[in-house]
C-alpha cells in the first residue's frame, strides 16, 4: 500500500487527531477514509452526457394501482 506524506499547520493537525480520537481510528485511517470519501464520492466520467441517450423502446411506467385508506390521525 502506497505510504503519502503531508504537512499541515500545528493547529489543523491537532484538530484531525482530536477528530480521529472522537471517531475511535488512528490518525493516519481517519485521513484515509477522509480522502477516500473525497476522491471516490466523484461523478463518473462522462456520467452527465448518458442522459437522454436511451434509444430503445419508450420508457412506461407500469399502473401504480389506488392509494390504500388509512385511519385518521386523532
Amino acid at each position: 500500500m502506497p505510504q503519502l506524506h503531508c504537512y499541515l499547520q500545528e493547529d489543523l493537525a491537532k484538530k484531525l487527531q482530536e477528530k480521529a480520537r472522537h471517531a475511535h481510528l488512528s490518525t493516519s485511517k481517519y485521513l484515509a477514509l477522509l480522502v477516500e470519501r473525497e476522491v471516490e464520492t466523484q461523478w463518473p466520467e462522462n456520467y452527465f452526457e448518458i442522459f437522454g441517450s436511451w434509444q430503445g423502446e419508450p420508457l412506461e411506467r407500469a399502473d401504480q394501482g389506488s392509494y390504500e385508506t388509512r385511519l385518521e390521525l386523532e
